[in-house]
This record gives C-alpha cells, structure tokens and sequence, in this order.
C-alpha cells in the first residue's frame, strides 16, 4: 500500500453495509490525520445488512427518504454539523444527485479552501422523456466535484462523456476482500458432479429463480446447487427448488471460515443478477464466474480468461453458458486460476484503497 494521506478526512455514505467495513477501515488506517463516516440507516423494505467500523470515527445521519422508485431522494439531516464538529481537510461523497444536502456540504467545504471527491458507480445514458433536463442536471452535479472516484473502468469514460476532465477521474475497482494470502488448493473430483455456487442476498433481483430453472435444464448427470444466503426469497426460492430443482441446497447466511468452505466444495460461482461483490470473494478463492453483464465492474472483474459476462435477464443465456462451462473441468480450473491472480495483483482491497490514497493526494 501507498503512503497513507496525512490530511482529516471526512466520508459520506447514505447506508453503511457491513461489507464496507474491512474497506473503510483500512482507509482510515491509511489516513494519519484520522477519518471519520457519515452514514444514516436504510428504508425498511431495502434488506440491508449495516455495521459500524472499528478503526474509523463513527456519526449517524438522519436519513430523511422521500418518494421511491426512479423518483427516490433523500436528504440525510445534520450533513453540516457533522462537517462542523469533524472539520475535515478534504471530503469524499457518493456522487449521486438524488441526495439532497451534497451540494451544500460541497459549499461549505469549498468556503473553506477545501476539496470534495465525489465516488459513484459513473453516469449510464439516460434515455427517458426529461433525459435532456436530467443529463444537464448531472453534468452541473458532478462539475461540483474537484476530482471523481469511479467504481469501473466504464464509470470513467461515462464521467469523462460528461465533459469532467478525465486526469481528475481516478478508477477504484470495487472490492470487498483483501489481496489473498495464498493459492486455494482445490481437490480434483472427477467422479462426482460438479457443484454450482451463489453467494447474497436472497432478493428478486439477485434472479436465483432463474439460476434454479437454468440448472434444471441441464443434462445429467446435473450438478450441486449451492445457495448460501437469507433474505426477504429464501422461503419462496426453497418452495420453488422443492419443484423445479431439489438438487439444490440452502445453508443459509454464512460468513467467516464456514463461507470459506462453500467456496472451496465449489467449481463455478454463478451470478444471475445485479449486484454481487460476492464476486471478488469468489475469485480470491479461485473459482470461475458467470455474472449478468450491469453496472461496467463486472467488465473489470470477469474476462475471457476467467469467465463469462452474460445478457441480463437472457435464462436461454444463463442455461447455454452453463453448459459451456460445466463442459471442461480442466478449463473451468485454469479459469479458476486466472480469477485467483487478478485479485491478487489487481482488484482487491489494498488497491482500492491505494487509489482513494493517491486521489487524496493529488486533491491542490
């Protein structure tokens, strides 16, 4: 890891999810002037896990959610007290117009001298009937910036698409798990069937129902379905699994050395839907991925080397892959492989925060 940022600095989330905890942590290990996290609790429905860090200086918002769906604000109250009370040399926000105290929090810190990142997922194109008033009302939102942080390499083109100048977009590849300590040693199992891994949250959008299916259309001998999580869909996806597929297996939500062990009983690791920082996780254990294609750090992560990126919302897709991938076993192995080397030498959490370090840095 880089030098540390010898600045106070300051970081505002609208949640804090306990997978962001090892990451935040190290951050502001890595920050000598110390650091402290500003983040409020998540609406009801939104089955979010939170946490509080260890090293890090803690204060909660009070997230004020308005509206939801696509129309979804939020203002998080005492944004400028908290500035106030930490009085920090530079601060880095989520880069996302719908919370509402940003831009003043980005006021004040400019009044003072000093400088705000602002980090988030990058700017897709919009394509609704007020696409021209909202693409306005973004470019204004992030020129406020003095530098960005984007999630993925595709992140910073779409910032740069927006006329930011592309020398202040740095890229942090996401990460949830730190640089591995070793090569996993899987064992070769070539008279059992191959066994399929999910890692998450159990929610529609994860589409583990179309993992189910997908299996299920699979020739024999078919493989071990394991899904490791809970959520608002375990009952609904075991009911489903009793009748499409009883291969499959719920342990439920598991972390640690217990988590460790799925992922070592595993060949493939398979994400069907959006989200999925479980994905690192996977490959630091070395395990082939199949991911649906969404936010661009799924480009990052999986390549032809270590896996394939299929279609959203494409099951023929889902099914076709699989079969590919179930196909080689010795493939699947040195795919495992690859995945195993990019987290170690290229996306894992000591980069991530290398290159928040060296934005902090570069901050004049």
């Amino acid at each position: 890891m880089s030098r540390g940022y010898e600045g106070r600095l300051a970081v505002q989330q609208r949640v804090l999810p306990g997978y962001r905890i090892p990451f935040f942590d190290l951050l502001a290990r890595a920050c000598t002037g110390g650091m402290s996290l500003y983040a409020g609790s998540p609406r009801e429905n939104e089955d979010i896990v939170e946490s509080t860090p260890q090293i890090a200086e803690f204060t909660a918002a009070q997230n004020i959610h308005l509206l939801s769906g696509s129309l979804y604000l939020c203002y998080q109250q005492g944004f400028i007290k908290w500035l106030e009370n930490w009085n920090p040399d530079a601060l880095i926000v989520e880069a996302n117009p719908r919370y509402l105290a940003t831009s003043s929090a980005v006021r004040w810190m400019h009044r003072r001298g000093r400088k705000v990142i602002g980090w988030g997922l990058g700017a897709p194109p919009l394509s609704s009937a007020f696409a021209g008033m909202r693409r306005t009302s973004r470019i204004r939102f992030i020129h406020q910036f003095d530098s960005l942080i984007a999630y993925s390499r595709r992140g910073a083109e779409e910032y740069a698409s927006l006329g930011f100048p592309p020398e202040k977009i740095f890229v942090a590849t996401n990460a949830v798990a730190p640089r591995p300590a070793e090569a996993p040693k899987r064992k070769r199992r070539t008279s059992e069937p191959p066994t399929i891994l999910f890692v998450g949250r159990l929610q529609a959008r994860k589409r583990v129902d179309s993992l189910l299916r997908a299996c299920a259309n699979l020739p024999e001998p078919q493989p071990r379905l394991i899904v490791v999580g809970d959520g608002q869909e375990r009952q609904t996806l075991e009911l489903l699994a009793k009748r499409v597929y009883p291969l499959a297996e719920f342990p439920g939500d598991k972390h640690g050395e217990e988590l460790k062990s799925y992922f070592s009983q595993s060949d493939l690791f398979v994400l069907p839907g959006t989200g999925g920082l479980a994905v690192q996780e996977a490959m630091a254990n070395g395990l082939p991925i199949i991911v649906a294609k969404g936010d661009g750090t799924q480009d990052d992560l999986v390549r032809e080397g270590n896996g394939w990126q299929i279609a959203a919302y494409d099951d023929q897709a889902l099914v076709t892959t699989l079969k590919l991938a179930l196909s080689d076993g010795k493939r699947l192995r040195k795919m495992g492989a690859e995945s195993y080397r990019i987290v170690s030498e290229e996306i894992n959490l000591e980069k991530m925060v290398d290159v928040f370090v060296t934005a902090l840095k570069g901050l004049h």
